[in-house]
C-alpha cells in the first residue's frame, strides 16, 4: 500500500526503513491487551491472576506488533529490490502500510511486492506453530504455548485477510497486477480492481449492519469501519493514479490560462466587479501597472469590503501583492502544483516567468485536465507509460 499517514512517531530504523507508529495503533494495542487479558487467556487459564494475564496479553500484543512489522518489511524489501523508493513503514488503526513513493512499473513487479506480505505472514504462522510444538515438547510453561498458538492463528488470519481482492490491500493489488499484465492498461486495471473492492466493502458493511441490528454492536462496528476504510482508500488510490496520469509530462505552462483579463490599480471595485468579474465571468484577476505585475484581486477580497464603498475603494487599496505563496513558475510540474494546492488550500495562482505575468492557473483548470484525462485518457504526446522489462 502507498498511503501516507500523519502524526506518526518514529520508533526504530530497520534495514534502512523508518518504522513509525500512528497514534491510532496505540488505541488498537490497548484494545488487544484488554481483550486478551479479559476474554482470551482467562478461558485457557481460569485460575491465573490478573497480573499474569496482563503479562501474557502484552507479550502477545508485542508479538502481533512485530508480526505486522515483518509483514510490511517484506513488502518494503521486495519493493526496494525492484528499484522503488520506500519512505517508511507505519502501523496504524487497521494494521500497517509500507509507504511506496511511486507505483510499481509493471504487473509482475506489483505482484511480487503485493504477495510478499501475505507470504511473510504465512511463514510467521508456520514459525509460531512450530514454536508451540517445540514448547510443548521441551516443557516450556503453558503460557508460552498459548502465546505461540495465538500468534500462529493471528498471522494465518492476517495472511488470509490480506489476500481478499479488496484494493489497495495485498489481494487487491494481486488482482490489479493480473489485470494489468493481461491488458497493459494500469488505469483501467485499477478501476476494475476498485470496483471489485467496492463490492467487497459494501458486503462487509452489510454484514456489520446486520450484526448491529441483531444486537451485537461491538462485533458489527469493526466490519463497518473496515468497509468504510476500504471504500475511502481504494477511491483515493484511484484518484491519485488518475491525477498522475493526467499530469504526466505536463507543466503549468501547458494548461494555464494565457493572456488573462486583468485589473488596473486605479480601478474602483465597482468597475472591477461590473466590467471584469461579471462581464468575463471570472473571479480572479492579476493587477498590472504599466505592464508590471503587482499582484491580484479576487471576489473573496472584494466581498470583505462593504458594497456601499465599492465606488470609492480602489484596487490598489485591496490588492494582494505577488509573492512566492500566490505565484508559480511556468515550468512547475502539474503534480507539484497539485501538491501545493493540497498543502496550502489555495485555489488560484499567478503564473510568472522572466518577463512577468505569463498567465493564471486555478483549481478549476486543474480539475478540468483531470476530468478530460479520466474520460479520454492522456494526450498522445503525454502518454503515461508504466512498462519496463520484466
Amino acid at each position: 500500500m502507498n498511503l501516507m499517514w500523519g502524526n506518526a512517531i518514529r520508533i526504530a530504523r530497520i534495514h534502512g526503513f523508518e518504522i513509525k507508529v500512528d497514534a491510532s495503533w496505540l488505541l488498537i494495542a490497548a484494545l488487544i491487551v484488554w481483550s486478551l487479558a479479559t476474554a482470551y487467556f482467562p478461558v485457557e487459564f481460569p485460575d491465573a491472576r490478573t497480573p499474569a494475564l496482563l503479562v501474557m496479553a502484552v507479550a502477545a500484543m508485542l508479538g502481533l506488533f512485530g508480526s505486522l512489522i515483518v509483514h510490511e518489511l517484506a513488502h518494503a524489501i521486495v519493493a526496494r529490490r525492484f528499484g522503488l523508493r520506500i519512505s517508511g513503514i507505519t502501523l496504524f488503526l487497521f494494521g500497517g502500510v509500507a509507504e511506496l513513493q511511486s507505483e510499481p512499473v509493471s504487473g509482475a513487479t506489483e505482484f511480487w511486492i503485493a504477495i510478499a506480505g501475505p507470504f511473510a505472514s504465512f511463514c510467521l504462522a508456520l514459525g509460531f506453530w512450530f514454536s508451540a510444538l517445540v514448547s510443548d515438547i521441551i516443557g516450556l510453561p503453558a503460557a508460552a504455548l498459548s502465546i505461540f498458538g495465538y500468534l500462529a492463528v493471528i498471522n494465518l488470519v492476517l495472511a488470509l485477510f490480506n489476500l481478499l481482492p479488496a484494493f489497495p490491500m495485498d489481494g487487491g493489488r494481486v488482482l490489479r497486477a493480473w489485470l494489468w499484465t493481461r491488458s497493459g492498461d494500469l488505469v483501467m486495471s485499477t478501476r476494475h480492481a476498485v470496483t471489485v473492492s467496492n463490492v467487497i466493502a459494501y458486503g462487509v458493511i452489510a454484514l456489520g449492519l446486520y450484526a448491529v441490528f441483531s444486537g451485537a454492536l461491538a462485533a458489527g462496528l469493526w466490519p463497518i469501519l473496515i468497509g468504510l476504510f476500504l471504500l475511502a482508500t481504494s477511491r483515493a488510490s484511484l484518484a491519485r493514479l488518475e491525477t498522475e496520469v493526467a499530469f504526466d509530462g505536463r507543466t503549468v505552462a501547458t494548461f494555464m490560462t494565457r493572456d488573462p483579463w486583468t485589473a488596473r490599480v486605479d480601478q474602483s471595485l465597482s468597475d472591477l466587479v461590473n466590467n471584469v468579474f461579471m462581464e468575463h465571468a471570472i473571479t480572479f484577476a492579476p493587477v498590472l501597472e504599466d505592464g508590471t505585475l503587482l499582484g491580484y484581486v479576487d471576489t473573496q477580497i472584494v466581498r470583505k469590503i462593504d458594497r456601499e464603498h465599492w465606488t470609492t475603494v480602489m484596487v490598489e487599496d485591496v490588492i494582494e501583492n505577488v509573492n512566492n505563496d500566490n505565484s508559480v513558475s511556468c515550468d512547475m510540474t502539474g503534480l507539484d502544483l497539485m501538491a501545493r494546492i493540497m498543502k496550502t488550500g489555495r485555489r488560484k495562482f499567478l503564473v510568472v516567468d522572466a518577463e512577468g505575468l505569463a498567465g493564471v492557473i486555478t483549481l478549476t483548470d486543474v480539475l478540468a485536465v483531470i476530468n478530460v484525462s479520466r474520460e479520454v485518457g492522456p494526450a498522445p504526446h503525454h502518454s503515461y507509460s508504466r512498462t519496463a522489462p520484466e
